[in-house]
């Protein structure tokens, strides 16, 4: 029955070769969506393998596109019934790059999918963005326990963050915002799925956070495609959990695998 709900449906998604989309991939192609993905021209002297893509039963389309050429991605998004927007500059390492290159990046090439799809209108029915917990835990202490779909980020408070580095944070976050106010002023149906938060540190990180399956991340984008009332902005996340508690779980759930916990 899975297979039936895309069936003859076309949708993009953007950053083809991330953990998330390259799994979201094989689930659209699963509920028998045709898939078009989008990956960064590689550099001469580096070709990457894409059969985990190219292999996948009913094989997604590849793309080139880059966030750095806006315009790259017309191609791959033109007929399509959706965009999943994925693709993201990522540096974990303090900021190669300035924030302002960085985030500016990520504006631009996300203004220049949007505007593609607002030129394929008559075809397109939704885009589908996803954010991060970047874009909803760091804030000053206003009292909040619980972060929702109406915490944002400050962005003063993302520069000082050590969790990751301070460009992705902040770029993550005004990426976000700005993807939901051009869908509002441009009639565009835009909604936005953020992957768990967390209000620990970067060490806190380690040993306790929020978590959520792979599978679930990409039933929810999926879900959030075909549910015809989502609108706005969803948290995704399961559950907080100990490193010690993950342990447990996985040594009971498959002990074949001879699971140890180290030290």
């Amino acid at each position: 029955m899975e297979e039936e709900e895309g069936r003859g449906r076309t949708v993009c998604v953007t950053g083809g070769t991330g953990y998330i989309a390259s799994w979201l991939i094989m689930r659209l192609l699963h509920h028998g969506y045709s898939v078009r993905a989008t990956v960064r021209s590689p550099h001469p002297e580096c070709k990457r393998d894409l059969s985990y893509l190219t292999h996948l039963p009913g094989a997604s389309q590849i793309f080139q596109a880059d966030l750095n050429q806006p315009h790259s991605f017309n191609e791959a998004i033109q007929g399509c019934t959706a965009v999943f927007h994925l693709a993201h500059p990522m540096d974990t390492d303090q900021a190669k790059e300035p924030e302002e290159t960085v985030t500016r990046r990520a504006v631009e090439g996300t203004v220049g999918i949007l505007k593609a799809c607002l030129e394929n209108k008559k075809t397109l029915k939704r885009v589908v963005y996803t954010s991060s917990g970047a874009a909803t835990i760091l804030y000053n202490d206003k009292g909040l326990s619980v972060s929702d779909e109406n915490t944002w980020s400050e962005l003063d408070v993302c520069r000082s963050s050590k969790l990751v580095s301070p460009s992705y944070l902040v770029s993550k976050t005004v990426v976000e915002k700005m993807a939901l106010e051009f869908a509002e002023n441009n009639g565009l149906d835009l909604v936005t799925l953020v992957l768990p938060p967390s209000n620990h540190d970067q060490y806190e990180c380690l040993v306790n956070s929020y978590m959520v399956h792979i599978d679930d991340v990409a039933n929810a984008l999926i879900f959030l495609l075909e549910y015809p009332h989502a609108q706005g902005r969803y948290i995704c996340s399961s559950a907080e959990i100990t490193i010690r508690e993950m342990f447990d779980f996985l040594i009971a759930r498959y002990p074949e695998f001879q699971i140890s916990i180290p030290g």
